[in-house]
């Protein structure tokens, strides 16, 4: 405990008895009564054969519950295990590399590492380092390449993360680190250490091909990261139709069944090679396992195909578009519940185009914005 904060009152013996009070305040001040407390108590940590001078080793965490001043900025010190310098320790408790080494002149060091707090009088506390230095890389990392499709509102994109690179490597040891050409860095960058792509706010319509890779330290592979950024016009929202999957998670439809499904779904709605097919954005249902997918179709002279014709085409195909993924319902309005006629339903649909959801899985991304669909009786 800290302090107390003491009420006190005085009262005297007069008719009637008159009284005062006052408020005592007692700090508890504090003694650097202990140590400093590494965790874990004990470390292990591994460093590859011809890796730089300056490579990071371990990070040495330390924890004193001595108040503030009785306790760090700690004071770090090798004791022992370090006669030769192969090794230095910064103040903030970086363990780092000070020789080039080579596995074939030592595979194991033991460090006895020392922590010292800002008390008075200081406390002490030790910990035991294990380093072993294995072979370098002989294997190069594999990487899968990454498609990611941005659909967003006219010329209002926000900008956020988009997608992952996944990367593996068969050297356990091995870190991996993401590098971006750095003309596009303008436009996106990449998270160095987990390989997760931003895209910066007022991506323009078109196709963008990354310049991405990803080391090991010893070898660097190119990665394939494509991005499509389609934006939305406002004539496509007023034609649009929803298709209700049931038992399916967005990112197993991204996953899974999008490429499928897509193609499947030109063959049915499409009347001439040249309309276009835009899927708008896909959305779980709240309360349910299912999911939704709002698209448009656009004639190739720049109009948009009608709900109720592609409703009509949609039933006359469902059973083949069944053969990709269940569908629970073809949705133009949705006015279950509400006690009016279907044409006396009116529906509105609007777009949060800084709402995005990202649906990314190993080798496609699929970044939407949400939508609401609001719908009344007129009757």
């Amino acid at each position: 405990i800290s302090g107390y904060s003491l009420v006190i009152q005085a009262r005297d013996s007069g008719i009637p008895p008159l009284s005062s009070s006052v408020t005592v305040n007692v700090d508890i001040s504090d003694v650097n009564d202990n140590s400093p407390v590494f965790t874990p108590a004990n470390y292990t940590a591994v460093i590859q054969e011809n890796k730089p001078v300056g490579t990071s080793i371990l990070q040495l965490v330390v924890t004193d519950k001595d108040s503030f001043h009785n306790g760090p900025p700690f004071t770090f010190t090798i004791l022992t295990g370090n006669e030769e310098e192969e090794f230095t320790l910064d103040p903030h408790g970086v363990l780092r590399s000070a020789v080039i080494f080579k596995h074939m002149v030592a595979t194991e060091y033991v460090l006895c590492v020392q922590a010292k707090d800002s008390g008075k009088p200081q406390q002490v506390s030790h910990t035991y380092v294990q380093v072993r230095v294995i072979e370098e890389s002989i294997h190069k990392p594999t990487a899968i390449p990454l498609e990611i499709f941005i659909v967003t509102m006219e010329d209002d994109f926000p900008g956020g993360v988009i997608g992952k690179i996944h990367a593996t490597d068969q050297d356990v040891y091995d870190v991996l680190t993401y590098t971006l050409k750095s003309e596009q860095k303008s436009l996106f960058k990449v998270n160095s250490h987990d390989g997760k792509i931003i895209a910066l706010g007022g991506l323009d319509n078109g196709k963008y091909i990354l310049n991405v890779s990803v080391s090991d330290g010893r070898f660097q592979v190119p990665i394939d990261v494509v991005v499509h950024v389609e934006q939305l016009l406002q004539e496509m929202l007023q034609n649009t139709v929803t298709i209700r999957f049931e038992n399916v998670s967005p990112e197993d439809f991204v996953g899974l069944h999008m490429h499928g499904f897509r193609r499947t779904l030109r063959n049915a709605v499409l009347s001439q090679k040249q309309d276009s097919l835009h899927i708008i954005s896909i959305q779980p249902v709240a309360g349910s396992s299912q999911l939704d997918m709002l698209f448009a179709v656009q004639m190739h002279n720049s109009g948009f195909y009608k709900p109720a014709y592609l409703i009509q085409k949609l039933t006359n195909a469902r059973r083949h578009l069944e053969n990709v993924i269940r569908i629970s319902a073809i949705l133009e309005k949705n006015c279950s519940g509400l006690d009016c006629q279907e044409q006396h339903c009116e529906q509105s649909l609007s777009i949060d185009s800084h709402s995005l959801m990202t649906y990314s899985t190993a080798r496609i991304s699929f970044v939407c914005p949400r939508f609401y669909r609001n719908v009344r009786c007129m009757c």
